[in-house]
């Protein structure tokens, strides 16, 4: 469910110029494998650049798709001998690397890989750097995290290699730190006790609008040398930005009271209690919050073209964090993804922690029947031929979703034997039919949230003979109410899924009906 547009058509501005020789530039891309780099490689490629990336462990490059298309040098940003290897003929390099280490050693860390990939492309003459640092005011004390990318900024910008560095400052995308703190506050906080920090202006970015500002970094004029604001067209308050991510998510908006007691330190350990964002991550976000993050300057404008239909604003970049736009605007959906993968997968770039809250129910089970029979049965599920499994507690289900103003089970199914996309099935939907293997039906009963049930059929595997049924339920909660509907459902769902599989089976078994 990630909100990046294709690589093609908003960027199409921004393709590779030929070198004079008539040959594609080449990108040197360090940190590829990070968040801002998963997602700039497939880019520079669809723009026509060679691309070469420097990792330390290129078997991580084989869960991309991009991973066979690009150049590979082993090595840190620190390995000399690498570095001279992956700067050779080199048009633009790009720095998208930085520590989110704990304690005074990760500033000196820093200062020594950018001092070293400075040294390395002034030596092999690459023409440009482009380094992505962070949004700050002027004349105020910096964090020590904000203050190091400062710092590694500098170190570029006197290389003698021309240097462009892009400041931006709250990153708004599915799998950026900033963005989950966000969406998981929001999320699970009824009632948002927080620092005076909610109070402070900040200008945030929809990770679209930077891939676009990096991309376009690449064929600035060869004489600039300079860092420069990004932002996106909207300036928040942090607490207005958690309410603004609330009414794209459909949940109330969050009361919010600043607290003048919550130090970052103290602010980490709560964030790391109520979401998934690790303290060693939330501590340096939380304390480069402590000053307001406002573009001092549109300079950016002349050296960069703006993307074709402007900049993303904030509520929009949440929507298309959240997937909720259409097919063609999202680089990937969990519902084209292999039914084997989890909804909502963060990218192979991503940190394991991102993506919104999934719940699921798996249940697999063997049958001797045919994949066809099986199959039978799966297309033929709910109306007249029921659920399979506790029928008293689904006809309770369908009478309270009745009572609440659902559809409840009432609308049964129009064929008994066939399926189509768009079909009704009691109080589901069908939302995808891959015929003889997948039935994928979304929920369209009352819940605090959005819910899908996946019924598949697949040979046996290991030439067993038979098929291998799977069966599994997704929900996306929205807000606390939705995480407490599933504890609370939960262990109905243990009878009744499990159920559901030794039925189903259990009938594609059975000799059928003459």
């Amino acid at each position: 469910m990630t909100e990046l547009s294709a690589p093609t058509g908003r960027e199409e501005a921004l393709r590779a110029e030929p070198r004079p020789d008539g040959t594609a530039p080449r990108a040197l891309v360090l940190g590829a494998t990070g968040y801002i780099g998963g997602r700039l490689v497939p880019r520079l490629l669809a723009a026509g650049y060679r691309v070469r990336v420097l990792v330390r462990d290129p078997a991580r490059l084989a869960a991309f798709d991009w991973g066979d298309d690009v150049e590979v040098v082993e090595g840190s940003a620190t390995d000399a001998e690498a570095l001279a290897a992956a700067t050779v003929d080199v048009d633009v390099l790009y720095y998208l690397i930085h520590s989110m280490a704990q304690g005074k050693g990760f500033e000196r860390a820093d200062l020594a890989a950018a001092h070293a990939v400075a040294d390395a492309a002034a030596k092999a003459s690459v023409h440009r750097i482009v380094y992505l640092g962070g949004l700050h005011p002027e004349g105020v004390e910096l964090s020590p995290h904000l203050r190091s990318r400062v710092e590694v900024g500098e170190v570029f910008l006197r290389s003698g290699v021309p240097t462009l560095v892009l400041q931006a400052g709250v990153v708004i995308g599915s799998g950026s730190a900033s963005f989950e703190m966000i969406r998981h506050l929001t999320e699970v906080l009824p009632y948002m006790p927080a620092p005076r920090w909610v109070r402070n202006r900040i200008q945030p970015i929809a990770v679209r609008d930077v891939l676009h500002y990096l991309l376009g970094a690449a064929r600035v004029a060869p004489d600039v040398n300079r860092a420069v604001d990004i932002g996106g067209p909207d300036v928040w308050r942090y607490g207005q930005m958690m309410n603004g991510y609330a009414v794209e998510a459909g949940l109330p908006q969050r009361p919010i009271a600043p607290l003048p007691v919550l130090t970052p330190g103290l602010a980490s350990h709560w964030v790391n209690v109520v979401t998934p964002v690790p303290r060693s991550i939330a501590r340096p976000l939380i304390a480069s919050l402590q000053n307001e993050c406002v573009m001092d300057d549109h300079a950016v404008d002349e050296l960069i073209p703006r993307p074709e239909g402007g900049l993303t604003p904030y509520r929009a970049a949440v929507a298309l964090a959240l997937g909720r736009v259409e097919a063609d605007t999202v680089e990937t959906s969990w519902q084209d993804a292999d039914v084997t993968g989890v909804p909502s997968d963060p990218l192979p770039s991503d940190p394991d922690w991102a993506g919104r809250t999934v719940f699921t129910d798996v249940r697999v089970a063997d049958t001797t029947a045919t994949p066809e029979r099986l199959w039978a049965v799966i297309e033929g599920i709910g109306g007249e031929n029921g659920w399979y499994s506790a029928p008293l507690l689904w006809a309770v289900r369908g009478w309270m979703d009745r009572v609440v103003g659902g559809v409840g089970l009432s609308r049964g199914r129009r064929s008994r034997t066939r399926v189509a996309v768009g079909d009704v099935i009691d109080f589901w939907r069908v939302e995808k039919v891959d015929p003889g293997h997948l039935l994928r039906l979304r929920a369209e009963m009352k819940v605090p949230g959005l819910a899908w049930l996946d019924l598949q059929c697949d040979p046996a595997p290991d030439g067993l003979g038979g098929a291998r049924y799977r069966q599994r339920a997704v929900f996306f909660p929205a807000g606390l109410a939705g995480r407490l509907y599933w504890l609370a459902v939960l262990p109905f769902h243990g009878f009744i899924f499990r159920g559901m599989a030794n039925r189903i089976t259990a009938t594609a078994e059975a000799p059928e009906p003459s």
